[in-house]
């Protein structure tokens, strides 16, 4: 497990310049201006969380003798990764995605005054298909997720690492169709706000994991007391937050692809 954390935290640092990038160019396609936001968001969005999590559970763990607890030289050594290879990547990769040449492409000609969206059922709204949104990519996941459980908070050790990367590949692609799906319905109705939509309805998974974690904490583990279910739920919480960034990443993107698609076709038409 300790290797495992120290991959993870490996990997986040030295991927932040493609995040930085990413965010850049994005940012700069919708005409965005304020790059030192840009580039703070981006480094804040998933590390703020994570610090305040961790600076109240590691407290936590201090203030019952718990071996769990990162000591002093630990903390200060993540933070100086953060400090010299993080953020320095983010900014450079923020630099090159303002200074990219990427323009937003779109396949037909918008207007300047978005059309009014008619008046649509409840069920059509963003929690209703947030729930339709994630509870199919959840059941595909479900299984899995005992033995994951059971492995991170439990005794068990998990060794099939092929089936899980099968569940992985299942869940994305669940994610990208469904978004794609949902994204159709909304504009056959004439409702194009599905940008937002699209990152909401994606993520929802998240919500439906946590709800997991709920549920194996009162039925199938065996914790109690305030450090462990602080532990269990303050992790779970930065894990299925995470899980929402990057599945809502994946509906959008999915998403956007889809739109140019359909709407270059119909231009060629």
């Amino acid at each position: 497990r300790g290797a495992l954390l120290t991959a993870c935290i490996v990997l986040y640092a030295l991927t932040a310049g493609i995040a930085g990038y990413t965010g850049g160019s994005y940012y700069r396609q919708m005409g965005g201006t304020n790059w030192v936001r840009n580039v703070i968001m981006t480094c804040s969005l998933f590390c703020g969380p994570l610090l305040v999590t961790f600076a109240f559970l590691n407290t936590v763990a201090i203030a019952y003798r718990s071996t769990a607890a990162l000591p002093f030289g630990t903390i200060v050594i993540i933070i100086i990764i953060w400090a010299l290879i993080t953020f320095p990547l983010t900014v450079l990769g923020g630099i090159a995605g303002k200074n990219s040449k990427t323009e937003f492409y779109a396949p037909v000609r918008t207007t300047k005054y978005p059309r009014a969206v008619p008046p649509l059922p409840w069920y059509r709204s963003t929690i209703p298909q947030m729930c339709m949104a994630g509870f199919l990519p959840f059941s595909a996941i479900y299984i899995e997720l005992y033995y994951i459980f059971a492995s991170v908070w439990g005794h068990k050790v998990y060794t099939i690492y092929s089936i899980l990367f099968v569940v992985f590949m299942i869940l994305l692609v669940v994610t990208s169709f469904i978004t794609i799906a949902l994204t159709y319905f909304q504009l056959a109705v004439e409702d194009h706000h599905w940008w937002w939509r699209s990152v909401l309805c994606g993520g929802s998974t998240g919500f439906f994991i946590y709800a997991y974690t709920g549920y194996y904490y009162m039925f199938r583990s065996d914790m109690s007391g305030f450090m462990q279910t602080s532990f269990f739920f303050g992790y779970n919480l930065i894990v299925c937050y995470a899980f929402f960034l990057m599945l809502g990443t994946i509906g959008f993107r999915s998403s956007l692809l889809f739109v140019r698609h359909i709407y270059r076709a119909i231009k060629c038409e």
